[in-house]
């Protein structure tokens, strides 16, 4: 690599340079003037959201660098979390039943705990709007990464697993030199797909309508809202428009580099499968520019946090010494373990005492009524899901088992799963409303436009899985028709389709927030269901419907995967598992 830096660094600079250099300065330029934007002063009377077109730059700015900070954060927390789970199961039996109560608590149930929370701590300032809003985002994209990252652990070769023990890697050089690049790929896929999540919400993060009050942050997400309200069309329209240029550059500039790259990580290559390219990263590895500051600035950087980390690791259960001070701090350790877990009992009894009051003040009726619009949910949920296998199966197999397709239609997939699908939902009500569509089977439609890529992003991944030789084997054998998808195809991608559903359902449910409320200019559609239930609780500050609300809405997410897609998952992964 060395070597490689000097040649290049010999080279005149060239228009790519130019090119990296100008992104570069103005990358920088814009971080710190949005950057410093959100330390400034909250106005008395709440953020002005223009409509005029001129700003839209300036609020896709906003926009952007909150999700990419939510995205940041995501990745520490996926990195953290999924490796906890995976290291010791003990810690899995309570951190992965988690994850699924925490991604089927939707982003309004989190806005109505936390914002008032980052607001006391940055009074008269937009820094606690701010943080409130990049944590909304954060959870609607932490959750799936933090599944995708445990899995790709837990699968993980014995023989590679074994070769680090027996080369005594510390937890550290284990997690840089094995795990991670082994579940780089899927890692950088569902981030893809967590960050079009994030797309999904963000006028809900950016609008916030919670406990009777309306504050809104200069953004994409609260120029949409403000359109909506003003039953702006144009506005709506310009609106659409930034947000596609926007998904499309941060697709060529972002996501197509990271997949190509990542390629390198491959541990096996399907004979004659065509590979990600990216121009961005061709600019980049032609430019002396670049090469000079991976190999000036990045690379010492990181090399000075791999020795750093690589000293602390170095006292770890892999390098134990028998003096009296590596006991003490062992046992030091133990006492901090197990006083962090008294901590974090104590605030979930203490959380759920609170909660138990909140629905104590509820009669009976209500209750009732609110496990019934759970149930109604419950089967928009599984329709949506269902109609999603329907269209997306055969589409993902035509892609994945087709290399020159897969290379035009990839990206386009890319593209049309990272944009917010709600950004759609007042030209639907407004069909709804033309059509007379009852707004309770519309909700679903509503649904499944904001879930289906989760499904087809797994399918493809799937089908492009199937070995080389399985295939050549079916064409020897003449299989076709409903007999090859019988003996190959399904039984191929039915582990990634059941992950997808799982996937897709726990979005569903997030999705019902805003898919069973809609509203054009100064008309409401509403379905009836536990989405528009929690969101009109906490418009109104309603805090034992919210908390109520969100129990039934966990209860009923947890015990569908526990009864259904975890079963099914464990049957795939016995009967249909390749390697």
């Amino acid at each position: 690599m060395a070597q490689f830096v000097r040649t290049i660094t010999r080279r005149r600079p060239g228009w790519a340079d130019v090119v990296i250099g100008t992104a570069l300065f103005a990358a920088l330029v814009a971080v710190a003037r949005l950057g410093a934007a959100m330390f400034a002063p909250l106005p008395t009377q709440g953020v002005n959201i223009s409509l005029n077109p001129a700003l839209l730059p300036y609020y896709a700015g906003r926009s952007l660098l909150r999700m990419l900070l939510a995205l940041a954060a995501s990745f520490l927390f996926t990195i953290v979390y999924g490796y906890a789970a995976a290291r010791s199961r003990n810690a899995a039996r309570i951190l992965i039943p988690l994850l699924d109560v925490l991604q089927s608590v939707p982003v309004l149930g989190f806005l109505a705990v936390t914002v008032t929370g980052f607001m006391t701590l940055f009074p008269g300032r937009l820094t606690g709007l701010e943080l409130a809003s990049i944590f909304a985002i954060f959870t609607g994209q932490a959750w799936n990464m933090a599944f995708a990252f445990y899995y790709s652990l837990m699968a993980i070769p014995a023989d590679l697993v074994e070769a680090a023990r027996l080369y005594r890697l510390s937890w550290w050089q284990r997690l840089i030199k094995l795990e991670l690049p082994y579940s780089a790929i899927p890692l950088v896929w569902n981030a893809m797909m967590s960050f079009g999540g994030g797309w999904f919400f963000l006028a809900a993060s950016e609008s916030i309508s919670v406990l009777n009050r309306n504050m809104r942050l200069p953004g994409l997400g609260s120029y949409m809202a403000t359109a909506l309200e003003q039953g702006d069309i144009r506005a709506m329209i310009y609106a659409i428009i930034t947000m596609a240029a926007v998904i499309v550059l941060v697709d060529q500039v972002m996501w197509r580099p990271l997949v190509a790259w990542v390629q390198k990580f491959r541990f096996e290559q399907s004979p004659g499968e065509v590979e990600p390219t990216s121009y961005v990263l061709s600019l980049m590895r032609r430019s002396p520019l670049a090469a000079w500051l991976q190999g000036h600035l990045i690379e010492p950087v990181l090399g000075a946090f791999d020795r750093f980390m690589t000293r602390i690791a170095a006292g770890g259960p892999e390098n134990r010494l028998t003096s009296p001070l590596q006991r003490w701090r062992r046992q030091a350790a133990l006492l901090i373990k197990y006083a962090a877990f008294l901590v974090l009992g104590a605030f979930v009894l203490r959380y759920a005492w609170l909660g138990a009051v909140q629905v104590a003040a509820l009669d009976w009726r209500t209750v009732a009524s609110v496990v019934v619009l759970g149930l109604l949910t419950l089967a928009r949920v599984m329709t949506a899901t269902l109609i999603g296998v329907a269209w997306t199966l055969p589409v993902g197999v035509a892609i994945g088992t087709n290399p020159r397709l897969a290379a035009v239609a990839q990206p386009l997939v890319q593209i049309a799963a990272s944009f917010p699908a709600n950004m759609l939902f007042p030209f639907m009500a407004w069909l709804y409303m033309r059509f007379g569509v009852n707004m309770n089977f519309g909700a679903i439609l509503l649904m499944m436009l904001g879930t289906q890529w989760y499904i087809l992003f797994n399918v493809i991944a799937g089908a492009a899985a199937i070995p080389a030789d399985l295939s050549e084997t079916a064409s020897i054998f003449k299989l076709g028709g409903w007999l090859k998808w019988k003996r190959l195809i399904l039984p191929a991608v039915f582990p990634y389709l059941v992950t997808g559903c799982l996937t897709a359902a726990g979005g569903a449910w997030n999705a019902s927030i805003v898919a069973e409320v809609v509203t054009w200019s100064n008309r409401t559609l509403l379905a009836k269901g536990l989405g528009a239930f929690i969101t009109s609780a906490t418009e109104q500050g309603n805090w034992p419907g919210i908390v109520w609300g969100l129990v039934v809405m966990s209860g009923l997410v947890v015990g569908l995967n526990r009864l259904l897609w975890r079963p099914l998952h464990n049957f795939a992964d016995e009967m249909y598992r390749l390697g």
